[in-house]
């Protein structure tokens, strides 16, 4: 009997992951051009690993902005809001913030991240995600992403990344 659940095609490797990477700090550039500093809030795990990577490459396209690093810890299987953050969240105030995560599903993660941001006042809210992948519940949409795709429910997108994985950076669809 065939097991279909093991097939996995990747989606993107090291070198596309890497490139769109770039893509997106570029975006985030453009988007934020009159802003000396922006803060990055990363959904931890993978979230926090690519809000890193986005970090080092806004730093190094454009040293004369602060770019601020946040980490998002949220707690997928409750029913309510329970995120804790490295920092105080109060550090993006009226500053722009552009919330990460490594793949946009649901928008629930998300939805709870920007439920933190709540009571602080922002001058705006983005989002970046490596993969969109169009089954949004909440209306939360990536405003920089590296890749959508358009999957059935059942599909799972699953990122690698080296810092957290110990494997290749890569992304699958299963």
């Amino acid at each position: 009997m065939c097991n279909m659940s093991n097939k996995r095609t990747l989606i993107l490797d090291k070198e596309q992951i890497k490139q769109k990477s770039i893509r997106i700090a570029y975006q985030i550039l453009e988007d934020n051009f009159d802003e000396r500093s922006l803060v990055l809030v990363g959904v931890a795990d993978r979230g926090y690993v690519f809000a890193e990577r986005l970090q080092q490459l806004l730093k190094d396209i454009a040293p004369e902005k602060s770019i601020e690093l946040i980490k998002v810890s949220i707690s997928k299987t409750k029913r309510n809001l329970e995120a804790i953050t490295d920092i105080p969240v109060e550090t993006a105030k009226n500053k722009v913030i552009i919330l990460i995560d490594d793949v946009l599903n649901s928008g629930r993660t998300l939805a709870y991240g920007l439920g933190l941001f709540l009571n602080v006042p922002l001058k705006k809210m983005r989002t970046a995600v490596l993969i969109d992948r169009s089954h949004h519940q909440f209306p939360l949409f990536s405003d920089y992403y590296g890749l959508k795709l358009s999957t059935i429910l059942k599909e799972h997108v699953e990122v690698e990344l080296e810092e957290f994985d110990k494997k290749e950076d890569a992304a699958w669809l299963s």
